[in-house]
């Protein structure tokens, strides 16, 4: 079995992560999913080529396919069961199974994005993953996280140091001086049409 870097990564590679797929997809999901990215996507230009740091299943892609028909997309995935079903919606680009810690490639994407992820890696590792976020880049990054404004460490389904929240925007923002700010906003989880997870997404652009 792979040998991880923090605890954080085996978690999800493993059983929990297996079983985190099956709650991760329905058609629900992927109605809030379309009306989430036309509110992300309504400041930036149609994007050509995406890629996913974290992808799991594919339901943020594939509302990305259907709001941009034309789009390439890539994503990147720790859980090898969900890797596999992550390959039947890839359209035109490529699956790394791989940690996203590990993650090395040097083609750049109109968008990198990572949505629900930054908040379960190891703080310690989170300015290599932003480093690979703005490297995979080549004009916008979406970040799209449970947001607090100084780190935080909370309780997830039972489990310590497995969620974390802070301001990963804001901390991006400060390391890579030609990033900037083009638009944000708030998804809630009691929203009657369109619920998410009380996501506080960002969309920044190298300029």
């Amino acid at each position: 079995m792979k040998t991880f870097k923090t605890e954080q990564e085996a978690f999800w590679a493993g059983e929990f992560g297996d079983d985190y797929i099956a709650r991760n997809q329905s058609e629900e999901l992927l109605a809030s999913n379309l009306n989430f990215f036309s509110q992300v996507f309504r400041s930036a230009a149609r994007p050509k080529k995406i890629i996913e740091f974290g992808a799991n299943v594919g339901m943020n892609l594939r509302a990305l396919q259907t709001l941009f028909p034309e789009v390439k997309t890539s994503g990147i995935e720790i859980n090898e069961k969900a890797a596999a079903e992550l390959a039947t919606v890839i359209r035109g680009g490529k699956v790394f199974q791989t940690s996203i810690l590990d993650y090395a490639d040097e083609e750049t994407h109109d968008v990198s994005l990572i949505k629900g992820v930054l908040i379960h890696i190891n703080p310690e590792e989170l300015n290599v993953i932003y480093d690979k976020l703005y490297g995979a880049s080549n004009r916008y990054v979406v970040v799209a996280e449970y947001y607090n404004p100084s780190p935080v460490s909370i309780p997830y389904r039972g489990h310590s140091d497995r969620l974390f929240k802070r301001d990963f925007a804001g901390e991006m923002l400060s390391r890579f001086p030609d990033l900037v700010l083009v638009d944000y906003g708030f998804a809630y989880r009691n929203d009657p049409k369109f619920p998410q997870d009380d996501i506080t997404w960002f969309l920044l652009e190298k300029r």
